[in-house]
């Protein structure tokens, strides 16, 4: 099971790394002496998409973090994205070294940031491995992969190198918009039809954020672009940042406010909560840095007051339990629009009456109000229907792939008759022998649906949230085409779009509602299963498959056997669920009727 599954909006995730803004202390200037001498505040472009409150508290209590064991997953992504930038920059300064300034990541970031300004001042054409100035009356802080030296206009154009894609092929053609695309080498903007965008609002904010220090220093290009090399690395993506700006400048004054503590920020239930620290752990009071004023108040309360003032808060988790806030049944844009309302709690969800909010775009809202009174109640389902059903077959096999960042996938896990195979390849990612282990795969499946409809009988495979499982029988049929047993593209899209290939995950998002998240994980166990790791998961599986193929050190057997167990449980758990919706959850699960007034 994918990571990105069992998130809190069962959507994907995007988690800024941790420690992104800091108070960070710097010398005695006339910046910091105007502000009274205090540390100043700084805050890279990361930090401009997520969740405010974590910017703040993570500024605010820099002690606790260093205490955090950052989460596998998160870690394992950012090695992932070094080493593909390693990869880049070796390729592009490579084919032309001469046209190259690397600067020595292994400088201090000083020395680093007078070397990129030296290297643009003297009118360097490629530089790789930049680092601007840090400004310590805007708080900005912030370098790029590949700064290009615009030969037409003058000044530079920020370039970043970033490990997920921006683009994705475009089936058909014809388009009424076409984005602007360059060559790796040259460059050269151009239309490009063979593309279409995929939007990364994280990658504008960086260039914006880039190219207002590039302009501080006036070195920043006319053009008023920024580019990005993504996971592909087959063209740059060319970014026009004439609309981002005034954008980039409102959300950049509201965070570094934020980072100051002149913006007061209180949590609220986010996707990005499932991976933060600070979900279950409150700061500590004892570890915050201390102001004037919390420092004089201390003094006068004495012992007593000091021993209190290190007492640990409540992580955010139980602090919007006992505020019983809107956001725990109402995440993300949800809770916003219904603040502005005057909805802040969960309680006043659930005795809303009248209309719904006219600027309500976010599903039924009657069913929005029903998981507000299904929370109150403790029900962790609430039935849509009077009946519940999933389509059933003669012949019936329980699919689940792991996979590992973009590099492939190399467990197809299937379950038939209580009987769990494996299609697996512990060669390490990415190998060929992916081909083989998914040719075997695809073989066995079809060879079973075939001798079903032989016999006469109906056939279903079963999946939970085809997102993952749709991408990569695609991906593994382009990547080894002409491989024993790899299908054709429209092999793959005949099977995915028959009614053969049955995704539990909508079964269960079309008929109930769902207060605590639709994740495997969250709705197996109201069917009555359980998992045999006590720490099952998508991103625990990352550093299993990394210790199970020796990515680091020799491989652990033992990683292995786990995880084909938790493959097994995830099939397992897909059988179980779609049995007892099936058969128990019309009795077992209260339906809407039952929550209405």
């Amino acid at each position: 099971m994918r990571a990105a599954e069992e998130n809190f909006d069962s959507g994907p995730v995007t988690i800024p790394a941790p420690a992104s803004a800091a108070l960070e202390t710097e010398p005695t200037t006339a910046t910091s002496a105007a502000r009274g001498g205090s540390p100043a505040a700084f805050l890279d472009a990361r930090s401009l998409i997520g969740c405010r409150h974590r910017l703040r508290l993570d500024a605010a209590n820099p002690g606790m973090l260093a205490e955090v064991r950052e989460d596998p997953g998160v870690q394992q992504r950012r090695e992932a994205a070094t080493a593909y930038r390693t990869k880049v920059r070796d390729e592009l300064v490579g084919a032309a070294p001469d046209d190259w300034v690397v600067i020595d990541p292994a400088l201090r970031a000083g020395a680093r940031a007078d070397a990129t300004m030296a290297a643009m001042r003297a009118g360097a054409s490629r530089i790789w491995g930049g680092l601007l100035p840090q400004e310590p009356d805007t708080g900005r802080r912030g370098g790029a992969e590949f700064l290009l030296r615009d030969a037409d206009r003058g000044g530079y154009i920020p370039i970043i190198v970033v490990n997920h894609k921006v683009t994705d092929p475009r089936r058909p053609d014809p388009a009424d918009f076409h984005p602007l695309t360059s060559d790796l080498f040259r460059w050269e903007p151009r239309r490009d039809k063979h593309v279409k965008l995929r939007p990364q609002p994280r990658d504008q904010q960086r260039l914006a954020h880039l190219y207002r220090m590039l302009q501080r220093h006036g070195l920043a290009s006319p053009a008023l672009v920024g580019g990005a090399i993504g996971l592909a690395f087959d063209r740059i993506l060319v970014h026009d940042l004439t609309g981002v700006l005034a954008d980039y400048d409102l959300r950049y004054a509201d965070r570094i406010a934020v980072v100051r503590g002149e913006l007061p920020t209180q949590p609220s239930k986010v996707p990005e909560c499932r991976q933060c620290p600070w979900w279950v752990r409150g700061p500590d009071p004892a570890q915050r840095p201390a102001g004037p004023e919390e420092v004089a108040e201390r003094d006068h309360a004495g012992p007593s007051g000091a021993q209190q003032a290190g007492t640990a808060e409540p992580g955010c988790e139980g602090a919007l339990a006992a505020m019983r806030d809107v956001s725990l049944v109402a995440p993300g844009s949800r809770a916003e629009v219904l603040r502005v309302h005057g909805v802040q709690t969960i309680d006043e969800l659930a005795a809303w009456v009248g209309e719904e909010p006219d600027d309500w775009q976010h599903g039924p809202f009657t069913e929005t109000v029903v998981t507000a009174r299904a929370w109150i109640a403790g029900a962790p389902l609430v039935r849509r229907f009077d009946t519940v059903s999933v389509r059933r077959a003669d012949v019936e096999i329980d699919v689940d792939l792991e996979s590992y960042q973009e590099d492939g996938a190399y467990l197809w896990g299937t379950l038939l008759d209580d009987v769990y195979r494996p299609f697996v390849t512990w060669d390490p990612l990415p190998t060929d022998d992916e081909g083989r282990s998914f040719g075997e795969f695809w073989t066995w499946l079809m060879a079973q649906r075939a001798q079903a409809h032989a016999a006469g009988k109906t056939f279903a495979a079963y999946c939970y949230s085809r997102t993952a499982e749709d991408k990569w029988l695609y991906e593994s049929a382009r990547r080894f085409a002409g491989r024993p047993g790899i299908p054709t593209h429209e092999e793959v899209r005949a099977f995915v779009d028959s009614p053969e290939w049955v995704d539990m995950f909508q079964a269960v998002t079309d008929q109930f509602i769902c207060p605590n998240g639709k994740g495997l994980k969250k709705i197996a166990p109201v069917a009555g299963f359980g998992w045999r790791d006590p720490e099952a998961g998508g991103e625990a599986s990352m550093g299993w498959y990394r210790r199970a193929v020796g990515y680091d050190a020799d491989s652990d057997m033992s990683q292995r056997t786990r995880l084909l167990e938790y493959n097994e449980d995830d099939v397992r758990a897909t059988q179980v669920l779609r049995e007892w919706m099936t058969t128990r959850a019309v009795v077992e699960v209260p339906s809407l009727k039952d929550f209405a007034r």
